[in-house]
């Protein structure tokens, strides 16, 4: 090949084709598959993934060169690379933006080397006096650096500087000066930044003090442990267990063989950053320093850390949440997707990929194991156990021979429902009676209200005028303390109004529960008793959710009042009654999802009862006690809601019985988006016509549920598919070919999607 060497590079832009660049002479050794570089762009510079060598150009076209290529050894691995692309392959996505949210975001960058990691000096004694008359004449005249070399003596003779000037208030400039006698030597090295040690170190030592036993697995879990230790490579499991049933027992089994046996490397998700704490804790308490933690909470410098850890092999189990599917572990043995039916691993920006498919493809591209866990698995993955296609394995009792907890419904729709009494608009008279001789016995209760704010609307009792964000289709949340009108979808925000600004009413009426007028309620009623909130306004400090569940397990918390965040993964044997204040919200949303995510979330609370020795209670408030979403949840049969459920997937067919993708047309002129939208269906049509693509059908163009967010009109249109693979053929093409008649207004395949609102 005459002229430079060429390199293929996928940026981080909306273009499906790699760029191709020419390498200089003074970087090949560095640009190789897997590599970022630094290139040109006619804007500035960018960050790129190499995704092959000797690319081609066309005739008469001069590749400009690269410019740098910052780091040692690739960023990404081949198997990394494969990942990228099948996931570019499967979700329309440029390949590009794949690779982008593979790295931590300190990495697209384009400086010329990665951010450093923080450095720590060390202290070091390199001279020793023989004889106290060599130490009287070396320190003569300066009795500071004869104190501070002998407490850094008595320290056995290293220390860090950070100690010594910070604890001890020895100076910087007496360390220096010792240091250029050659009494001491300073020395920098790389720490990790890593938020959980300290928390790990208290974890261990308060284990230690009690003389915690190692839990020993019961007959069903051992079962599941071996079965998934002999598993081939690439296969898929389905771990089925009630809440309570020690799934998290039989991960740590698996992982102890993975990592202590075959010396390999594992990923274990999990959903919501209010679980990490506590999965954190026990992953750590098994295995300690090998486990790095990833997720979005951390600072950009400590996820640095964490990545460069495992990819330099010095720690082997990624714990974190979707993008920690993308952790560099080498010669990978497991990926764990622990409470897998959960909506949080959609990735609802490009790429819109879904962790718990990408940790599946993950798993057959390394010849891992891949285990689902979850209590009510998504029906997806129900029915890929049915079909054979992934292997169930059940732990139908609760560890340690607990039980399940009684479940009572109660009527809002009675007698009730007419009541003055503003604490009994929340609370029923069994749920109060129940939360008093809770408290009674000591013992502690969970509340759960999935809506957060004072009251979901505010309306004129006069002309029913209700106050509604002015850049979504949705009413504003009134919020208390402080006092302000507050848009869930774009975060608006705006003060309380005086009086109806249509018939000028003086005064405004408060409709709905949240969960801030839940905690006041609550608090008078049972005003000896501490109660803490845990929803995204008391949670968004970066530790507040570890605050809250310590004070919870400490026993300082008697109620804890939340949204979905404290339903599942919590694990506290206090915990006794389990009250949910209103089981209908999103039990009728005009999305084929609602009655799932109503029974996974109803049966999921219910598991954090009873946890413990001690047995425990749930009380189910609803107007709608013959759905059979609540009907399940309170007999807790999974299996009987999954068989009524999948019924109505059939007629009309959603998941699992077809493929979706969900086209999404969004704009800022209405008129624009409704055509654009039309124009996108009948390009699909005439394709799928045209191609002779056989199983697919189109649904709409329609407004969205939501028709409004953040100033942007919305319409889709909904395409179905009876082979994933047509599915994937079409969402390429049209990716890639479909242009929309106006650069206002963005279309986007979104395929696999957990809502459609």
């Amino acid at each position: 090949m005459s002229g430079p060497r060429l390199a293929a590079v996928a940026l981080p832009v909306p273009l499906f084709a790699p760029f191709t660049y020419a390498v200089p002479e003074a970087l090949a050794a560095r640009v190789v598959p897997g590599a970022r570089v630094v290139v040109p762009l006619r804007n500035g510079r960018e960050v790129g993934i190499v995704t092959a060598l000797d690319a081609s150009l066309p005739e008469g076209i001069t590749a400009k060169a690269i410019l740098d290529a910052p780091d040692a050894v690739p960023a990404l691995t081949a198997p990394l690379l494969e990942l990228g692309r099948w996931i570019a392959e499967r979700y329309a996505t440029p390949v590009g933006l794949v690779y982008r949210a593979m790295l931590p975001s300190a990495l697209g960058v384009a400086s010329r080397t990665a951010p450093a990691g923080r450095e720590e000096a060390t202290v070091r004694v390199m001279r020793r006096f023989p004889s106290l008359l060599e130490r009287d004449v070396f320190f003569k005249r300066a009795p500071a650096q004869r104190s501070a070399y002998e407490a850094l003596e008595a320290m056995d003779g290293r220390v860090a500087l950070s100690h010594l000037t910070g604890k001890l208030g020895i100076t910087r400039a007496v360390i220096t000066a010792l240091a250029k006698r050659g009494a001491l030597m300073i020395t920098k090295h790389a720490v990790m930044r890593d938020p959980f040690a300290a928390r790990a170190d208290a974890q261990r030592a308060a284990a230690s003090a009690a003389g915690a036993a190692p839990l020993e697995p019961s007959a069903a879990q051992r079962a599941a442990i071996d079965t998934l230790i002999a598993a081939a490579p690439g296969e898929v499991a389905l771990l089925h267990g009630i809440t309570g049933s020690g799934k998290t027992l039989v991960y740590i089994e698996l992982l102890r063989h993975v990592v202590n046996v075959q010396g390999k490397g594992a990923i274990v998700l999990v959903p919501e950053i209010a679980l990490t704490p506590q999965t954190v804790d026990r992953f750590r308490a098994a295995f300690g320093d090998k486990v790095a933690v990833l997720h979005s909470a951390l600072s950009d410098g400590e996820r640095l850390d964490a990545w460069r850890a495992l990819h330099r092999g010095e720690r082997r189990i990624a714990v974190g949440a979707r993008s920690a599917i993308f952790a560099p572990i080498a010669d990978l043995g497991a990926v764990i997707v622990d409470e897998e039916h959960e909506s949080s691993y959609k990735q609802n920006e490009a790429p819109r990929y879904h962790a718990r498919d990408v940790a599946i493809a993950r798993a057959r591209h390394e010849g891992a194991i891949a285990v689902l866990g979850s209590a009510t698995p998504s029906l997806e993955t129900w029915a890929a156990a049915l079909d054979g296609r992934v292997r169930r394995l059940s732990l139908p009792m609760r560890a340690g021979a607990g039980e399940l907890p009684a479940v009572e419904v109660v009527n809002l729709a009675g007698p009730q429902s007419r009541t003055v009494d503003p604490v009994r608009v929340a609370l029923s008279e069994p749920l109060e009676r129940a939360i008093k001789e809770t408290l009674a016995r000591d013992e502690q209760v969970i509340l759960l209200l999935n809506r957060r704010g004072f009251a979901s609307f505010v309306q004129c009792p006069g002309c029913g005028w209700v106050a509604e964000c002015p850049n979504c289709s949705i009413s504003l949340t009134a919020h208390k303390a402080p006092s302000r009108w507050v848009c869930h979808y774009c975060q608006h925000q705006q003060e309380p109004a005086t009086q109806c600004p249509r018939c000028s009413t003086p005064v405004l009426s408060m409709r709905g529960l949240g969960t801030q007028q839940v905690e006041r309620l609550v608090a008078e009623r049972f005003a000896q008793a501490t109660v803490a909130r845990m929803d995204v306004d008391t949670t968004s400090g970066k530790w507040a959710h570890v605050e809250i569940l310590d004070r919870v397990a400490s026993g300082e918390v008697d109620i804890l009042l939340g949204t979905q965040m404290i339903a599942k993964g919590l694990d506290f044997a206090n915990v006794t009654l389990v009250g949910v204040i209103d089981a209908d919200i999103g039990i009728n949303l005009p999305d084929f999802r609602s009655s799932e995510r109503t029974f996974q979330l109803l049966a999921q609370v219910a598991g954090r009862a009873g946890r413990g020795a001690k047995a425990g209670r749930v009380i189910i408030q609803t107007r709608a006690p013959t759905h059979h979403a609540v009907r399940c949840a309170m007999t807790h049969d999974y299996e009987a809601f999954v068989a009524e459920e999948l019924q109505s997937r059939r007629s009309p067919a959603y998941p699992p019985t077809v493929q979706l993708a969900n086209v999404l047309v969004s704009g800022e002129v209405q008129d624009d988006v409704a055509a654009q939208a039309q124009l996108a269906a009948d390009w699909l049509t005439r394709l799928i016509a045209a191609k002779k693509v056989a199983g697919l059908t189109l649904v709409g163009p329609a407004p969205c549920p939501i028709e409004r967010v953040e100033k942007r009109w919305r319409w889709h249109l909904l395409v179905k598919a009876v082979d994933a693979r047509s599915l994937t053929r079409v969402g390429r093409y049209f990716a890639e070919r479909f242009a929309p008649a106006s650069h206002q207004v963005r279309v986007s395949w979104d395929r696999d999607p957990v809502s459609l609102l």
